[in-house]
């Protein structure tokens, strides 16, 4: 086809479960992205915290086109080297002893959920199988991850979800007491709430999450899916807090744009996953996986991830500027390169009318919720485009509280 797709061809052939702004980007490097018609924006999105390396790095370029000169795929039925070399790598790197490669976030979740489940299953019987979550949480698209995750709106409609699966409160340590019990198989937590509003966990509540497990024999999830692979400021972010989990799961950044996920976890709880009661096409795939293994070994490193520490304040320092000047967030919190700035009062609900605002100044951003602004650019942004993107956003924010 030669014709040149239009942001009208989207609502024309596809789905309508999204909608896309207007512009079409075609073409980035580092943290910039050009549209259709040459028009130049700066990326706080990071592709929903999955652009680690921004875009087109060139050492993900490399690993990506050498691979592709080698081999693109055999299928589970055949191991290959790029998915060893991974799995090693994260092995080495995490308090795990074995990987469970995948495509995507979800499946990492659903692959945790399923171990989970078959674990307790295998060593006290089918009674235990209940799962604690949390409202507001996130944990896919899946009906397993949506049932888990803590927002009915993402499950509404698709007939009877789940059983087994009650949610606390998160940062509330009672409310999960009240939860558990010998019928619990697992707690499944975000050290940070990502979609449900940029939310970190206080270390006591993990480490009361971490002791309750142990008491009830349940199994730690932690899903790391938005906060793994460096965003946080460490390669995981449990290694912040000082609390082990069971089973982890990472994705996102973890390919820097190239779809993959992992579901890490411990020989005490990985036998369980035996032979023929899981799988995934595309796991471990030769191209995903040489791209992982690139990302995880830059992003691995005291320059990248004390650069994340530092750049985390100067988004904070921008922020904060343009609130004095303006007045629209009540708070702003996060980790790492993972920010949110949650809307005030008179601005209630309004992230969202940002975006488009951001858009036209040249600025791509996120939200988590409706009232939360969300950031979740290149751990290797440079700092010029941080200030040249916090001006545009500052524009931004001033145009919503001009009324226009």
């Amino acid at each position: 086809m030669s014709q040149t797709p239009t942001r009208a061809d989207f609502d024309h052939y596809m789905v309508p479960n999204y909608a896309p702004q207007k512009a079409v980007p075609v073409r980035g490097e580092g943290s910039r992205l050009w549209d259709q018609e040459g028009r130049e924006y700066i990326d706080f999105a990071g592709g929903i915290a999955v652009n680690g390396l921004g875009h087109c790095h060139p050492v993900l370029v490399e690993a990506l086109t050498a691979q592709a000169n080698r081999l693109w795929h055999l299928s589970n039925v055949y191991t290959n080297e790029p998915a060893l070399k991974l799995a090693r790598s994260l092995v080495e790197r995490t308090f795990a002893d074995k990987v469970y490669l995948c495509s995507s976030g979800g499946e990492a979740n659903e692959a945790a959920l399923k171990l989970a489940r078959r674990w307790a299953h295998d060593h006290h019987g089918e009674h235990k199988h209940r799962i604690v979550s949390f409202s507001q949480s996130f944990h896919g698209r899946t009906f397993f991850t949506v049932s888990v995750g803590g927002q009915p709106k993402y499950s509404q409609g698709f007939g009877p979800v789940p059983g087994g699966i009650v949610h606390g409160q998160y940062n509330d340590l009672d409310s999960v007491r009240n939860l558990i019990d010998d019928d619990t198989c697992a707690v499944m937590v975000e050290p940070m709430q990502g979609e449900g509003g940029i939310i970190p966990a206080d270390p006591a509540f993990l480490q009361g999450l971490r002791d309750l497990c142990d008491a009830f024999d349940a199994l730690l999830i932690f899903d790391e899916v938005q906060t793994g692979a460096g965003r946080t400021g460490s390669l995981y972010a449990y290694q912040q807090y000082g609390v082990t989990p069971d089973i982890l799961t990472s994705a996102k950044s973890l390919g820097g744009g190239f779809p993959v996920g992992a579901m890490l976890t411990t020989d005490r709880v990985a036998p369980a996953m035996a032979i023929g009661t899981h799988g995934s096409t595309y796991g471990g795939n030769p191209l995903a996986s040489a791209v992982a293994l690139a990302a995880v070994e830059f992003i691995d490193t005291p320059e990248v991830l004390e650069g994340v520490k530092r750049r985390h304040d100067l988004f904070r320092e921008h922020l904060e500027a343009i609130n004095r000047q303006h007045g629209v967030f009540r708070e702003i919190r996060g980790m790492g390169l993972l920010i949110g700035a949650e809307m005030a009062p008179e601005y209630e609900g309004r992230a969202k009318d940002i975006l488009p605002l951001a858009l036209e100044e040249g600025l791509m951003a996120l939200i988590a919720g409706p009232n939360v602004l969300r950031m979740a650019p290149s751990l290797v942004i440079p700092e010029a485009d941080i200030a040249e993107g916090m001006a545009r956003l500052e524009r931004a924010v001033a145009r919503l509280v001009a009324g226009q």
